[in-house]
Formats: C-alpha cells, sequence, structure tokens
C-alpha cells in the first residue's frame, strides 16, 4: 500500500483499499470524504475538493460502521428509469436516480439498507446552510428523505455508526447552528434527540462494546459514554487531538483503559491512562515518567511509541506489549530528522527515517518483534506530500501473500520501482513485459530498463487508484505504471500480474480504472477521462480477454464509483452528470446476470507462490486455489481460498542482518565501524542468561526449519559477571537546574554491571545521602528536594564484588542557552598555560556565568568569560568539565586532554569520498579517529597508547595525529626521544605508501593521507627551544648590526663595494608572526628561498654592462642568506612551539 502519514513525527499508519478489513478504530478530526468497512480511509477537507472542481464532488459516499461523514449537500429521490443497453453490446441490468443537489453521503447498512446524508454548502456564507437525510431499504433502487424524523430545522454534519452493532446510528449537528446528537437503533429508521453542553469534533467507538464512546471536543477536553452518547462524563482536558485510544484486548488489562496524551499542569506534555469512570488526578497513571513531545503517543496493535526531544536530537521509545518502554535503536549515524511509523503487522515495525542528509526521500527500517533494534532495509524511498500536507511514503504491501512490497527508490536521480519477497532482505528491479499489446515483442532489459508503477492510492475515493490488490485473490495486481529507465507521470499504461509481481502483462495503453468483483474473480474497468463516456470492460481471466458493456444510453461525465468486491448481491453504484449542467445521475450496475451459476470444484485450479522460480518465499512453499481463468461462475459469500503450506529448510535468504551489523558484497553480516558485539550483553545480570548474536536474524514471519537455522540462530549464553561502568545521573527532565522547594528527580543508568548484585549510594550534596541494596527502587527515579539555593554535586556510587563507578552531576538550584561546546586541545604539555574556550550557542545569550572543574577538583573556578588559561601540572588523561548559566538554564560539556612532556603531531587529510559520510558531529568523529587509529596500530605495529587521532569540525574532513611517547619513561628522556622519532619515520612511511585504509561502510573505503606540510619537531617542556629562539634572535641582531656598519664605511673599506641599484618592480619579502590559535598559518622553511635560488636571483639584478667584483659579489650573497637562514630557524622554532599548544 502506499502510507500516507499525518504530519507528527511518530504517527499511525493509514490503511489503504488493498489492505484487510482492518479500520483504524480512531477517525480523523478533518472531514472525512469515503470510508468504506475493509477497505481502509482517505481523509481530505471537502471544501478543497469543492473549490477546485466545477461541480461539487458527486455522490454517493460508502462509509464503514463507526465512519465519519463529510459536508455533501442536499439531494432528493427521483424516479428510476428503465434499463437501457447499447445495441450489440452487453446487457446489463441497471438503474438510475437523478440527484439534483450534489454530494450526497451513503453508508450501507445490512438488509441493503442505505444512509445518505447531504448538505447545502454557501460559498457566499461560507457556512452550511441546509442538510437532508434519505434511506434506502433496497441497495439504492428508492431513497426515503427523513428530515421530519430528525427534525426540519436540523442542520446536520456528521454521521456514525457503530462498529460492533450496526443497527445503532448516531448523527451529529452543525456545531455552528446548535450542539446535539440524534441517536437511532433500528438502522436510521426513527431517532432520539439529545443536547450536548459541549461542541464534538471527532468520535471513537469501542471495537468490542457497542455502547462505549469516546468524543473529543473544539476545545481539547475529551468525554466518555457508556450508553451510546445519551450521557456524558468529562475525562480530561487539554488532549492533543487524535491521540487517545481504547485498550486493546488481551494487552491492557481493563476494557474501559484508555490511553491518552495530554498537556497537564505542570504545562508538559505526558503519556497517561485512566478508566472512563475513574479518571481523576488521583486514579490517572503515567507510564512513561518523563515528558514527551507534543503529537507523539501512537497506540497500535502491540506497540507504544512516544518521543522525547532534548538538545535538539530526538529520541524515540517503544513498549511491546505493555513492558517497560526501551529506546528504539536505530543505526548510530541514522540521526533522523523525522521518522513515521509505516505498519506494525505481524509482530514488526516498519519505520520510514529522514535521515540527516536526506530532503526528498526516506530510508526504510525494519525491526525486530520488540520494535526495539531496527536495521535499514531499502534506502532513498521516494516521498511526497498529500493534499493535507502529510507525508507519503512510495511503499506498497501487496494484499494477500505476507513478505511482498513493491516500492519507489530514487537512484541515481531517477525513480525506480523494486519488489522484495522476503519483506526487504533482498530487493530487484520489476522485469517488463516480453510484448506489447500488439504482440510485439518490447526490448527492454535489466538493470538499464524495467518497468516501473504508480504506487499510490488516488486523492478521489471514488477511484480504484494507481494500484490495488486483494487478499481474495493472492498473486493477482493490476496498476498504472510505464516502461523504460524511470517511473514517468506522462506516458502510462495500465500492467496487470498474475503471479505476485514475477511477470507483467500489459492489458491497457491509457489509464484506466479497475475493481475487483465477486471476490477478485472477475475484473471491471472504467477509462480515468475528462469526457462522458458509457462503457465499461470486464474480464473474468485476470485481464487477458475483456468484454466490452454499456451501463447508460447517454454518455456520462464520471466522477466515480462504488463497488463492493465481496457482496453477494454485485451491485457496482456509478455516479457523474450528462452535462456540465444537468443533476447528478446515480447508475445502479447489478453485475448477478454475468455469471451463470455458483462455481463447483471443477471450477478451480491451484496456483503455487514462488520468486523468480524459487518455490520457497518467507520459508514456506504456498499452494493457493484460483477459479481457473475465463469461468464464468460466482464464486459466492461461503468463497475461502485453500492455501497448503509447508515449510522450507532454512538458508541464507532467511535470515537477515543484526542490529549493528552490515551485509557486505560477499554477502556477510559485518559488524558496523560504530558497533562492539559485546555490547548486547551489557543489560544483562549475573546468573541470567542473554541470546548473543551471530549477526543474523531470521526474517520476522519466516516459517523455515532446520538447514541453517542452527548456525545463524543467536545463542543462549550466560550473561557475564562485570564491574559497573558507564555509571550516569540524569535529571528526570533533562536539566541542570531546579527551583528550591521542588522535587529534583534523580535517574541514575548504568551500562554495564550486575543491576540485582550493585549497591547504589547517592549524595545529594546537601549533607543527605540514601544507599539501596540493588537497582530495583531507582528505576523510576530518586526525589529529593533541596531546601537552600546553590551549586551541588551530587554524586553516585554503584559498587559490587568485581568493582566500582561513580558519576558526578552539578545541580544549580535556583537567557536561556542551548548547547555548548567545550573547545580544548587534544594534546597538552605538562606545566605549559592552555587556553580552554566554551563555544555558546546562541550567541547572543547576554552574559552568561561559567564554571570550570579541572580534573579531579570539587570546587569550580568561576568567570564572567568563555575563555580561561589553565596549566596541567599531572601528566596523563585529565579531565575539563564547563557549566554555563544563563537565567534558570544550565548546560555541561566535558573533555579530556592528553598531558605529556613531549610529543610530535602532523596532520591528516583523507579520500574525498569520506566527506560525503561526515555529519560533523561529535561523537562521529570520536568513533572515526578510533578507526584511524586502530588502522595505523594494525599496519604499523606500533602500540596504540602511543597514537591519538583527533578530526576536525567542518570540511573538507581533517585530523591531526599525535605520536605520544611510552608511559613511565621521562628518566630515560633522549633515548625515548629518538624511539620518538623512529616512530614518526614509520608512520610517515606507512602514511606515504597508501597503507592506511578503512572501510566505513561496505563499499566505502577510506585511504589516509600525510597532509603536505613540513612535521613539527619534538615539541616538550623544557627551555631548550626557548634558548634557542633566544639565541636566533640575537644572531639576527648582531648580523643586522654588521650589515649596517659595512653599509656605513662601505666607501672606507676599500674591498667592499655594496651596490644600491636594485629592479624597483621585485616584491619585498614579509615574514608574519604565528600565533597560537588553530587558524594560524603553518610556516616552514620551503617557504624560503634556497641557497641556489638566492643565488640566481642574485645573478640576475646585477647592472647589466658592469663587472662586480668576485670576492664583492660573494660577501653580498653570502651575508644575505645568512640572515635568511637565521630568519627560517626563528620561525620554525617558534611554528613548532605554536603546533604544540593548538588544538
Amino acid at each position: 500500500m502506499r502510507f500516507p502519514v499525518p504530519g507528527s513525527l511518530i504517527t499511525q499508519p493509514e490503511r489503504c483499499a488493498c489492505k484487510p478489513p482492518s479500520i483504524p478504530p480512531q477517525l480523523p478530526a478533518v472531514p472525512l470524504l469515503w470510508q468504506r468497512a475493509g477497505w481502509g480511509l482517505t481523509t481530505g477537507s471537502s471544501k478543497r475538493v469543492l473549490a477546485a472542481r466545477s461541480r461539487p464532488l458527486p455522490c454517493p459516499f460508502a462509509v464503514p460502521s463507526g465512519g465519519l461523514l463529510a459536508d455533501p449537500p442536499r439531494c432528493r429521490p427521483a424516479p428510476s428509469p428503465a434499463p437501457s443497453t447499447a445495441a450489440g453490446e452487453g446487457r446489463r441490468t441497471d438503474s438510475i436516480t437523478s440527484l439534483p443537489v450534489p454530494d450526497p453521503q451513503r453508508i450501507h447498512l445490512p438488509q441493503q439498507v442505505i444512509l445518505i446524508l447531504t448538505k447545502l454548502y454557501d460559498f457566499n456564507l461560507g457556512s452550511v446552510t441546509e442538510s437532508s437525510l434519505w434511506r434506502s431499504t433496497d441497495y439504492g433502487t428508492t431513497y426515503e428523505k427523513l428530515n421530519d424524523k430528525v427534525g426540519l430545522k436540523t442542520v446536520l454534519s456528521y454521521l456514525y455508526v457503530s462498529p460492533t452493532n450496526k443497527r445503532k446510528i448516531m448523527l451529529l449537528s452543525d456545531p455552528e447552528i446548535e450542539s446535539s446528537i440524534l441517536i437511532s437503533s433500528d438502522e436510521g429508521a426513527t431517532y432520539q434527540k439529545y443536547r450536548l453542553n459541549f461542541y464534538i469534533q471527532s468520535l471513537l467507538f469501542h471495537p468490542k462494546q457497542e455502547e462505549w464512546i469516546l468524543a473529543y471536543s473544539l476545545d481539547q477536553k475529551l468525554y466518555s459514554s457508556m450508553d451510546f452518547g445519551r450521557k456524558w462524563q468529562l475525562m480530561h482536558e487539554r488532549v492533543t487531538p487524535n491521540r487517545f485510544y481504547w485498550s486493546v484486548t488481551g494487552l491492557d488489562k481493563e476494557p474501559d483503559l484508555v490511553h491518552m496524551e495530554a498537556r497537564t499542569a505542570d504545562g508538559h506534555t505526558h503519556y497517561l491512562t485512566c478508566r472512563i469512570q475513574e479518571c481523576s488526578e488521583t486514579k490517572r497513571s503515567g507510564p512513561f515518567s518523563r515528558s514527551i513531545d507534543v503529537s507523539s503517543l501512537v497506540v497500535q496493535d502491540e506497540y507504544i511509541f512516544i518521543q522525547v526531544t532534548t538538545g535538539g536530537r530526538a529520541t524515540y521509545y517503544v513498549s511491546y506489549r505493555r513492558e517497560p518502554f526501551a529506546q528504539i535503536k536505530l543505526p548510530k549515524y541514522s540521526l533522523p530528522k523525522d521518522m513515521h511509523i509505516i505498519s506494525t503487522d505481524e509482530n514488526q515495525v516498519f519505520a520510514a527515517v529522514q535521515e540527516w542528509n536526506q530532503n526528498d526521500t526516506y530510508n526504510l527500517y525494519i525491526s525486530d518483534t520488540r520494535g526495539v533494534y531496527f536495521t535499514l532495509a531499502l534506502e532513498n524511498v521516494k516521498s511526497s506530500r498529500g493534499l493535507e500536507g502529510n507525508i507519503v511514503i512510495d511503499l506498497y504491501e501487496v494484499a494477500g501473500i505476507k513478505g511482498i512490497f513493491l516500492a519507489n527508490r530514487k537512484v541515481d536521480d531517477q525513480i525506480k520501482t523494486f519488489i522484495t519477497y522476503n519483506k526487504g532482505r533482498d530487493w530487484r528491479l520489476l522485469q517488463a513485459p516480453d510484448t506489447d499489446l500488439r504482440g510485439d515483442p518490447v526490448l527492454c532489459q535489466l538493470p538499464f530498463c524495467s518497468l516501473h508503477l504508480r504506487l499510490q492510492l488516488s486523492e478521489n475515493p471514488y477511484t480504484s487508484g494507481s494500484i490495488s490488490s486483494k487478499d481474495t485473490a493472492p498473486g493477482l495486481l493490476v496498476a498504472t505504471g510505464n516502461i523504460g529507465s524511470e517511473l514517468s507521470y506522462t506516458e502510462v499504461g495500465v500492467f496487470i500480474s498474475s503471479d505476485g509481481g514475477n511477470s507483467w502483462r500489459q492489458i491497457f495503453e491509457e489509464e484506466y480504472n479497475v475493481w475487483f468483483l465477486d471476490w477478485g474473480g472477475a475484473l471491471v474497468a472504467m477509462k480515468h477521462t475528462s469526457v462522458p463516456i458509457r462503457h465499461m470492460w470486464v474480464s473474468f481471466d485476470e485481464g487477458r480477454s475483456w468484454t466490452k458493456y454499456s451501463f447508460t444510453s447517454t454518455p456520462l461525465f464520471v466522477d466515480g464509483s462504488l463497488v463492493d468486491p465481496g457482496i453477494e448481491t454485485q451491485i457496482m453504484t456509478v455516479f457523474g452528470h450528462f452535462s456540465l449542467r444537468s443533476e447528478w445521475q446515480l447508475v445502479k450496475v447489478d453485475y448477478k446476470s454475468l455469471f451463470s451459476r455458483r462455481c463447483s470444484k471443477e471450477d478451480y485450479q491451484t496456483w503455487h507462490l514462488h520468486n523468480q522460480g524459487e518455490p520457497c518465499v518467507m520459508g514456506e512453499r504456498k499452494i493457493y486455489k484460483k477459479r481457473k481463468p475465463g469461468v464464468q461462475c460466482s464464486l459466492g459469500r461461503d468463497y475461502s481460498q485453500t492455501v497448503v503450506s509447508e515449510p522450507c529448510v532454512c538458508s541464507q535468504g532467511d535470515f537477515e542482518c543484526d542490529y549493528g551489523y552490515e551485509r557486505h558484497s560477499n554477502n556477510q553480516c559485518i559488524p558496523a565501524f560504530w558497533f562492539s558485539p559485546s555490547s548486547l550483553s551489557k543489560d544483562c545480570n549475573a546468573g541470567q542468561n542473554y541470546w548473543n548474536s551471530t549477526g543474523y536474524r531470521r526474517i520476522v514471519s519466516n516459517n523455515c526449519t532446520d538447514g541453517l537455522r542452527e548456525k545463524y540462530m543467536a545463542k543462549m549464553e550466560k550473561c557475564p559477571g562485570k564491574a559497573p561502568r558507564g555509571l550516569h545521573i540524569l535529571t528526570s527532565n533533562g536539566k541542570l537546574v531546579m527551583e528550591q522547594g521542588h522535587n529534583a528527580t534523580f535517574i541514575i543508568l548504568m551500562e554495564e554491571g550486575d543491576l540485582q548484585r550493585t549497591n547504589i549510594q547517592l549524595d545529594f550534596g546537601d549533607g543527605i545521602a540514601v544507599s539501596y541494596a540493588n537497582f530495583s527502587p531507582v528505576e523510576d527515579g530518586i526525589r529529593h528536594v533541596y531546601k537552600s539555593a546553590g551549586i551541588f554535586q551530587v554524586t553516585a556510587y554503584a559498587e559490587n564484588s568485581l568493582g566500582s563507578d561513580t558519576a558526578v552531576l552539578f545541580l544549580h538550584v535556583v537567557c536561556p542557552v542551548e548547547h555548548v561546546h567545550l573547545s580544548v586541545p587534544f594534546v597538552a604539555i605538562r606545566n605549559k598555560d592552555v587556553n580552554i574556550t566554551a563555544v555558546v550557542w546562541p550567541s547572543q545569550a547576554g552574559t552568561l556565568t561559567y564554571f570550570w572543574w579541572f580534573g579531579n577538583s570539587t570546587k569550580p573556578l568561576i568567570t564572567l568569560e568563555s575563555s580561561i588559561s589553565y596549566m596541567f601540572t599531572v601528566e596523563g588523561m585529565n579531565t575539563v568539565t564547563v557549566q554555563v548559566a544563563g537565567g534558570n538554564t544550565l548546560i555541561q560539556d566535558t573533555k579530556e586532554i592528553a598531558v605529556h612532556e613531549y610529543f610530535q603531531s602532523q596532520l591528516l587529510s583523507f579520500s574525498p569520498n569520506l566527506d560525503y559520510h561526515n555529519p560533523d558531529i561529535p561523537e562521529w568523529r570520536q568513533d572515526v579517529g578510533k578507526v584511524i587509529k586502530r588502522a595505523l596500530a594494525q599496519v604499523t605495529g606500533i602500540p596504540d597508547e602511543q597514537i591519538l587521532v583527533a578530526l576536525f569540525p567542518g570540511l573538507p574532513t581533517s585530523a591531526e595525529l599525535f605520536i605520544l611517547p611510552h608511559k613511565n619513561t621521562t628518566e630515560r628522556r633522549k633515548s625515548n626521544e629518538a624511539d620518538l622519532e623512529q616512530v614518526v619515520e614509520i608512520l610517515f612511511n606507512a602514511l606515504n605508501q597508501n597503507l592506511v585504509q578503512f572501510e566505513l561502510k561496505p563499499g566505502v573505503e577510506v585511504v589516509v593521507y600525510v597532509t603536505q606540510l613540513t612535521l613539527a619537531p619534538l615539541v616538550d617542556s623544557s627551555s631548550g627551544h626557548s634558548s634557542s629562539a633566544m639565541l636566533m634572535l640575537l644572531s639576527v641582531v648582531f648580523v643586522g648590526l654588521a650589515v649596517f656598519l659595512i653599509y656605513k664605511f662601505k666607501r672606507k673599506i676599500p674591498w667592499i663595494n655594496i651596490y644600491a641599484q636594485v629592479q624597483h618592480d621585485k616584491e619585498q619579502e614579509m615574514i608574519g608572526s604565528v600565533s597560537q590559535s588553530e587558524n594560524a598559518p603553518k610556516i616552514t622553511l620551503s617557504e624560503f628561498t634556497d641557497p641556489e635560488e638566492l643565488m640566481d636571483k642574485e645573478l640576475d639584478t646585477r647592472v647589466m654592462g658592469e663587472k662586480q667584483p668576485s670576492t664583492e659579489f660573494c660577501f653580498t650573497v653570502w651575508v644575505k642568506i645568512l640572515v635568511f637562514w637565521v630568519l627560517g630557524e626563528a620561525v620554525t622554532v617558534t611554528s613548532s612551539r605554536s603546533r604544540a599548544l593548538r588544538h
């Protein structure tokens, strides 16, 4: 199906006409144009459609149980003319009803009862002025007007039917005139009117209890009724539109439980549950302790989804079968900008994610059974926006056969249609038909040419849509598309597949609407055109041949039709108008005469499902029963497709890559560069078991057995005992500032360790501390009230028999800032000042207070400046933490600095393909730096503790390589400096020979290069360089003085002759100062003139025709060489010291 998705980040999937008879219990707040039981729904604004057409939208509207009707004008019945046929064409038993006013809406009820609600919209007044209710008991042949039974002056707006008892009808009055409902218990024959003290915007019927209803008002209040709307009770205020749900049978304990998203007294949005008669503040519960994003709650099947955004980044959570919420795990660097829940069928979640580098496409992800771990199914799926601004993903699920999906994917700026038979593990292009309609061969060779299909449902609910399939007709697909290199919306035809998409045939050269009749046993087609028509085509052999029939003697401008694919009456209703000024016409077409008899056993044949000849699809061999092509027998209401299935032996194709793994060209699942397989056991407690992944997981709903199942299935293993690691303290709202006298809730998290056997201590920093024997009491948070204002160091301590861990949080109890980035050098020299800067966003935040912690200090340094200079005295890794306070907002960042006596460094660059995959976030730079470090160590054999790689922000991607000395080597200083020089030489040889490479993802090989700058010489904390620099500067002064004296007394020295004549157009050479900034230019000796070049220039500047004394010439040249050499050495020393302190 093509999935239209509303505008919120996490949404309910909207089911389409091809989906099994499962109607979402919640109806949208916008007017419903058409909704059919078993078909799904299509929403839109009737005003928009009316305004865009030359006449209002035609009737009728078939509405299922619980359906919501839109804004139709009135109509009145007219006599039915005699059936008409055209000479020489098939005969039809038809009846025509004239509707002199537009837009009636219709609903089918039992015993051939049809209700039509019509409304007259006055465009001048901008409101509905009249309405009429019509009822038919002979399936639309005649109608009775019921205005006198509902009130002659009553203007109706919507019509509902109970989903569990279709005899019960509810009508809503127009809220602009009055607020009332009319209730019928006899299929709409009689009504009772009840006044309301609120205005209903939408209704939600209970899926099991026919008397229970939820009503959502225009002022965002939720009401409940337990007697089909006769009495109402307020449940909650400030409820988010369309974010309330009934309990799900088998999952929720109470059948009258309601899930809702509402704004509470604290101003935040929360997920709440309560019973309809017990929803006071004390009776409500919050399954998720923290606040959530607005319009993010989705309760669907076994799953509940919510979204929480902190620091500008969204986090998604899921609860499976009402278990505690777990964070949804997408691949680490998917970094979603937008996410939509598409489907939750068959205990699995399909999600469309727009990642940080996508604009008009989405990536399709598929989850495990619990909906927690998602893996990539297909990249760059086409998306668009519907009439209501909702996101529509070009993905279609084939009805009747599980695991088959069609998707339109963007490949090299071309849209191509792909198909999968195993729920997204493998995708391939569609094979074009072998011949066209005239029998001529079609020259179309994969992958350069293929069949492409339009996968969207029609915006007009009365047409068939561009693609359709039915559960009752497995393997049969009808779609509009084209043959070529990409999808086209101009040159289109209609294609059909009888074998589940393996092969295709063209049935029409133009666009047609095609409907399924008699449970898919027959097809009816009508040309999609703006000119009047009077013919339709019927096929009984899956589109191989067609018979033309006339449904009216006078050509009709067809605006749509309604077909009941499974109804025993076999009736189709066509509606339109004879001319632009005529009344609306309803043509009732009865197809019963086309079927000569009921089908018998001899009328059926078997069909074997396959995938390009492979009989095993989703781990099964399936055989379906289908009517033989050409047999004109009726399947009847008691028809049931017989499916014979047997499991297949498991092969590699039955398994997809597990979370954290990626499929490579050899079809093997390899861990992604950011993923550590050992992390799967971090939530495991000693004494328990966990599933240790092999890198593969069986596709959900795949039923294969034996074979490779034992090899690829996860293995049950004992949880390893682990010491506490990765202890974190968070506040429940994610903020580090709290008001005095209010509850502060602390959340303690631990990445690894035995939760049940770990003691927890929490010191609030105000003289009060608590302790717990295990993690169970602290799962929902630890609450504490601070009675005084200040900055408190909150310390958590976790300990078990294998070790301990500590976490610290600095809480402030009292001009909002949103983000802070701590800019520090990666390596620093011991006992040398280091400049540290906190970069705050937004930059116009006003006066801010900065709190700095260095190393293990418990008292911060407080400044009003964003930069600070600090000297580290201890070698090793030193921690720097900064907190920025502005108003009642407090944020922090923490970095580590490697402090050493000496080191060397070099800039690195990479092959250009790395830039395309660079999201420019700190986590990515850290992970890629680790990968480069491992690659360097592997190629050179150098211990990784001597290597540090730091990537710079921005593009193009660049990094700095730091070569560090061995630990505890200060006593052997000179020998270790020599060793460091050898390490540098080894690294340079490897880099210069392009031996350092790493694979970022399958097919993306990145090469690491040396940036062509001179390597900074050895940098240390001794005074040697300072002395050398001073000597160099003194040498410059001495040489300058000597030159001045020579020039001053040159006439008194007989063997000296300096020529003052020079070229006037020669550029002056200038040497700039070198700062410690990261952006300062790096000056090397290569930038100064070498002696040979200087000699050549000197020869060029001599005066033409004048002989230069050789001794004077040599002295002049060598003086210049000496000056330039001294300056070059001085700048090199200064540059090396600058590089030692740079970030």
